[in-house]
């Protein structure tokens, strides 16, 4: 089928790009190909598929309302995967309107686009970020996450929202996907893998928050794209057992769903800085912090629901994901 992927210079974006043009899916790419890290790396990303027969790519800003639904109308996708957003909790600190034009403009262009022109299913991003302060572990759909501690997280579930709204008014089948820390080859320059593999390999020292009590629920690349993958395949429907009165955040009678997609087993930060010298072969100089804002000490998702839906089931655990990532570290920077 004819699958519109939005992001697809990115990180999870063209991985999951690759997989649809693989299984022999005509693949609508858009990408506006911005600066928040290295473009090269996301050209690079974008020159393992460019050139294939299936695939089109075109670079605007899906907040340009014109622009994407110009798209929508010349393109007509049976389906939508929407993975563009402003990523980072941390940089929304010192630019919050950067995720107001990312992150809620650009998504309302998205959903009107696929409500005018009936697509199919419309699975998109959403953040682990949703949950907040939440202690309670391991975090579930059916739980509240009314307290973002960031914008970032905030403009996720606005997300959430903007989508149940279009589902119940439109009948639109919209999945959100709430990613826990992806990470493996082609990963984001601004994330920990990344970063504390480059700086162990250069010798240099490495910022590690809340003096290491944190906890991650990292999952490696193959398994988050089977994931998307499989719930693009499945349009969302009403959830017949919804109970008005007695509400589920995870349910609803509108063609609605939201799932967890992560590893289920959180590591201890230390750890997994463990883990990165073993593969590296090289000891790491930490520089131990306190808890920067917007952050959370821990994430670890509860992934039955998605494993019920699709049947998703992560396979690859960390020291084995770590081993490929450092590989095409070493590979791709010829270290």
């Amino acid at each position: 089928m004819k699958v519109l992927v939005t992001g697809t210079a990115g990180f999870i974006g063209a991985a999951v790009a690759e997989a649809l043009l693989a299984r022999g899916d005509e693949v609508v790419g858009v990408d506006d190909l911005n600066d928040y890290y290295d473009v090269s790396l996301k050209r690079a990303r974008l020159a393992r598929f460019a050139d294939h027969d299936a695939y089109r790519h075109h670079e605007f800003d899906l907040a340009d309302t014109a622009a994407t639904l110009a798209l929508f109308e010349r393109e007509r996708p049976e389906r939508v995967i929407h993975l563009a957003a402003q990523a980072g909790v941390r940089y929304s600190i010192d630019h919050p309107h950067a995720y107001g034009q990312a992150n809620l403009t650009a998504f309302l262009n998205v959903l009107e686009g696929a409500r005018h022109h009936e697509v199919g299913h419309l699975t998109y991003a959403s953040s682990s970020s949703v949950y907040g302060g939440n202690t309670k572990t391991p975090f579930s759909e059916r739980d509240p996450v009314d307290h973002p501690v960031s914008l970032y997280a905030a403009t996720k579930r606005a997300n959430e929202l903007m989508a149940h709204t279009y589902s119940h008014l439109y009948r639109l089948p919209t999945t959100g996907l709430r990613f826990f820390t992806v990470y493996g080859p082609w990963g984001r320059p601004d994330m920990s893998p990344f970063l504390f593999v480059k700086r162990i390999l250069a010798e240099e020292p490495i910022d590690v928050f809340n003096h290491g009590d944190h906890q991650r629920d990292f999952t490696y690349i193959d398994d988050i794209v089977e994931g998307v993958v499989r719930t693009s395949d499945r349009p969302a429907e009403p959830d017949p057992d919804y109970d008005p009165a007695r509400p589920d955040a995870s349910r609803s009678n509108a063609p609605w769903r939201i799932f967890n997609i992560g590893c289920e087993r959180p590591v201890e930060l230390l750890r997994y800085i463990e883990v990165i010298e073993e593969c590296t072969g090289k000891k790491a100089i930490k520089r131990m912090l306190p808890m920067q804002p917007g952050d959370v000490k821990a994430t670890y998702a509860d992934v039955s629901l998605l494993a019920e839906a699709v049947g998703y089931r992560p396979k690859v655990g960390l020291e084995e994901g770590m081993e490929r990532f450092v590989g095409w570290f070493r590979g791709f920077y010829e270290i």
